[in-house]
C-alpha cells in the first residue's frame, strides 16, 4: 500500500460514533447546509418502507438532520412506490424526471436523475434493499461533510455477511473492483467498500461528475472524484454491518462486466469490440447461452444539462 494511502486511512477513516448526532445538528445549523437522502428503488416493497420510516423517525422528526427523503422508483412492478410514500418519502418516478432524455435501465441512471428532484447541499444515497437498517448509515456518512469543509465524498464501510458466513459478501468487490483499483488507481486501495451503495457527497461535486448508467456508477464516481478533488477530499465511515438481498452468480457476472467496462473507459476512453457478456445456464438440452448487453452509456455532468442550470438560476 502506498504511504499516502496509509496516512489517508488514519486521517480519513472514522466510525459513525465519532460524531454524535447532536454535534452534527449543531454543525448543520452553523453552516446552513441542507441534506437530501435518495433511495433508488426497483421492486423493493419488502424493505423500502422500513428504511424510510427509520430515517424519518430518527433523522427528520427526532433530530432534524435530514431535510428530505426522496425515493426514485425506476419502474417497479410491485408496491414499492405506495409503501415508500406511506412511510413518509416523496416518491418520484424515474421517467418523470427530465423526460426529453429517454431513460435507460440502470442504477446510475436513477442516481443521476435524482439530482434534478432534490435540493440538498449534501446528497446521501442509500440502497433500498437493506434489512436491519440503522440511521447510522445516514448520519455516519453525512457527518464528515457537515463538520469538515475539506471532505467532499464519504463512503460507508461495513461487514457484509453472506447468509450465515461473516465477511463473505461483496464478491464483485473482491474479485473485480479491488484488483482493478489496486492495480490502476492505487490511491483508492484504502476503501473498504468501494462498490457500496451507501455514500454521501456534496452536490457541488456530484453535479460535475459523469454518471455511468448502470452498475459501474460507484466505481466510476470514486475514480472521477479522485481526479477532480483529490484523495484527501474522500473519506469513509464504519457503520457496522450491512444486511441485504444477495444476487445470484450470473447477475454478479453482469455487474462485474459493467464495472470492468467503466474502468476500461477511464483507463483509455477506448471502445470494446463487443460490449456484451455471454453466460450459460443448463436447460433441457444442455447448457444454453444467454447474452446480455454491458452498460456502456454514461450521462454527462449535470451542470451540462439545461434544465438543471435553469432550475439553479430560478
Amino acid at each position: 500500500m502506498l504511504e499516502e494511502v496509509e496516512r489517508w486511512l488514519t486521517a480519513r477513516s472514522w466510525s459513525a460514533g465519532d460524531r454524535p448526532v447532536q454535534h452534527l445538528l449543531s454543525a448543520k445549523h452553523a453552516t446552513g447546509q441542507s441534506v437530501s437522502v435518495v433511495l433508488p428503488a426497483l421492486d423493493e416493497e419488502a424493505t423500502v418502507g422500513d428504511i424510510v420510516a427509520v430515517i424519518r423517525r430518527e433523522l427528520v422528526l427526532g433530530v432534524p438532520l435530514v431535510d428530505e427523503i426522496v425515493v426514485v422508483d425506476s419502474g417497479s412492478s410491485d408496491r414499492t412506490a405506495e409503501v415508500a410514500a406511506a412511510a413518509g418519502a416523496r416518491v418520484v418516478h424515474r421517467d418523470a424526471i427530465l423526460p426529453r432524455i429517454p431513460a435507460v435501465p440502470g442504477k446510475g441512471e436513477v442516481l443521476w436523475r435524482s439530482l434534478l428532484v432534490t435540493g440538498g447541499d449534501i446528497v446521501c444515497f442509500v440502497d433500498a434493499d437493506l434489512r436491519e437498517f440503522s440511521a447510522d448509515f445516514v448520519s455516519g456518512i453525512v457527518g464528515p461533510l457537515l463538520t469538515d469543509p475539506d471532505v467532499h465524498l464519504v463512503k460507508a464501510m461495513y461487514d457484509r455477511p453472506l447468509g450465515a458466513a461473516p465477511g463473505q459478501g461483496g464478491r464483485v468487490t473482491e474479485l473485480m473492483a479491488r484488483p482493478l483499483l489496486n492495480m490502476h488507481w492505487p490511491q483508492l486501495a484504502g476503501f473498504v467498500q468501494p462498490l457500496g451503495g451507501e455514500y454521501a457527497a456534496r452536490r457541488s461535486l456530484l453535479e460535475r461528475l459523469p454518471f455511468p448508467v448502470g452498475y459501474g456508477v460507484e466505481l466510476g464516481m470514486l475514480v472521477d472524484a479522485l481526479h477532480l478533488v483529490g484523495l484527501d477530499a474522500l473519506a469513509q465511515v464504519d457503520v457496522g454491518v450491512r444486511v441485504h438481498r444477495h444476487q445470484d452468480g450470473r447477475a454478479l457476472g453482469r455487474m462485474a462486466a459493467a464495472i470492468y467496462r467503466t474502468a476500461q473507459l477511464r483507463l483509455a476512453r477506448g471502445h470494446l469490440v463487443r460490449p456484451a457478456l455471454t453466460q450459460f445456464e443448463r436447460g433441457t438440452d444442455g447448457f444454453e447461452p444467454h447474452t446480455y448487453a454491458v452498460d456502456t452509456e454514461e450521462r454527462p455532468p449535470m451542470t451540462e444539462i439545461t434544465e438543471y442550470a435553469t432550475r439553479r438560476v430560478a
